[in-house]
């Protein structure tokens, strides 16, 4: 006996759930309600360096075109820390800070397995019918599609935001020529953020207008996409963060305490995304090679940032906390690694000017401040 497409639709959100995901959807392969904004955010340059979001736009815009034949789309969302959880690093702290969702396993890896796992078992009982699974991989608007699942409501910093479930999850899913029907019990989740600002204030650089980002000011996007030096006037906002930022996510009343939501997050986040580094030591990341690096980064994914970027952003980090006297580093044990990669012909440029901007900066702003610095006065090279 054949199932009707809400029986399907039914049946297949049941497996993901079953495989483990917290949230899971279905919906049709409609172009999106928001294109016109998507051109405006690219015909402005608020993408800045990633060009990969003008590339396959065509998709983007109708994303039928993922699949050939396709008639439905299904959006899992894993998560991969709960609502309320505490954060382990404090801003004082001598080590680099790194985004929640690189912490523990690269969720790439751990989303596609269970979703091509699905796929294969769908593929086997219903012969003829094509699958395509995609988890950050392809050019489709996941916050969008999932919206549409249900699964939260896309709230004024942009992420999708779940009522129990908070922010703290990653999307992926699959395009698939079989018919589905949303069953009734999936409804859209309507917007909660109501006239609360806190992400839009909390924002360190400003990169947050309602519902919208400015990628090029935004601290994820600096640390992890760009790939030259980092303006002057975004470095000091940029704290200890090497590898994405929180904040927005951290202020957030969705992602609170509560005795509910907590309760319910704890038990969907997969032992998978256990903390695993919760931030790296800042001498420890200038010293490091290209296999210091791939070790560091081993089963992470972390991987989309390079070894010149991730020695850019400590050196900004160290900056940013030496110049803070209640932070309690002391320039002396940082001064010479800042001139060794000033003066390291090996490092690439864009690290040596990072450095020198650092240094100066740190002179200009310290000068007179006791020992805090550490040696000379003036910068020369040791040449």
């Amino acid at each position: 006996m054949s199932l009707t497409p809400i029986e399907l639709a039914g049946d297949v959100i049941e497996r993901c759930l079953a495989r483990g995901f917290a949230l899971a959807g279905v919906c049709g392969v409609d172009p999106p309600a928001h294109a016109s904004e998507l051109l405006a955010w690219l015909d402005d340059g608020r993408h800045g360096d990633m060009d990969f979001m003008t590339e396959a736009l065509e998709v983007r815009l109708n994303p039928s075109r993922l699949l050939d034949g396709a008639r439905s789309f299904v959006m899992v969302a894993d998560l991969y820390a709960a609502r309320g959880e505490p954060e382990v690093v404090g801003p004082g702290s001598s080590n680099a800070r790194i985004a929640r969702y690189v912490r523990g396993d690269d969720y790439h890896r751990v989303m596609k397995r269970r979703l091509h796992d699905v796929c294969d078992a769908l593929r086997a009982e219903h012969p003829g019918h094509r699958f395509r699974s995609f988890v950050d991989t392809a050019p489709v608007l996941e916050r969008e599609m999932a919206e549409r699942c249900g699964m939260g409501w896309s709230a004024k910093n942009t992420m999708l935001i779940h009522p129990e479930l908070g922010s703290y999850f990653a999307l992926g899913g699959f395009a698939t020529t079989l018919t589905l029907e949303a069953p009734t019990a999936q409804e859209r989740i309507e917007d909660h953020c109501g006239t609360c600002t806190r992400c839009i204030d909390a924002c360190p650089t400003g990169a947050i207008t309602p519902y919208h980002v400015d990628a090029r000011r935004c601290i994820s996007y600096l640390t992890i996409e760009h790939r030259d030096r980092i303006d002057d006037s975004l470095r000091t906002p940029i704290g200890s963060w090497v590898y994405g930022c929180d904040v927005c996510q951290e202020v957030c009343p969705h992602n609170a305490p509560t005795v509910r939501g907590v309760r319910r997050s704890e038990g969907l986040v997969s032992h998978a995304y256990a903390t695993r580094h919760a931030g790296f030591d800042l001498l420890d990341v200038l010293g490091w090679d290209a296999n210091a690096r791939r070790s560091a980064f081993n089963s992470s994914a972390m991987k989309r940032a390079t070894l010149s970027m991730m020695k850019r952003n400590a050196l900004i980090a160290i900056g940013n906390l030496a110049a803070i006297p209640e932070s309690g580093v002391r320039m002396s044990r940082y001064r010479r690694a800042i001139e060794d990669a000033m003066w390291n012909p090996n490092e690439p440029e864009m690290v040596r000017a990072t450095a020198r901007e650092v240094l100066a900066s740190l002179d200009r702003s310290l000068n007179g401040a006791g020992d805090v610095l550490g040696a000379s006065p003036a910068v020369e090279s040791p040449e």
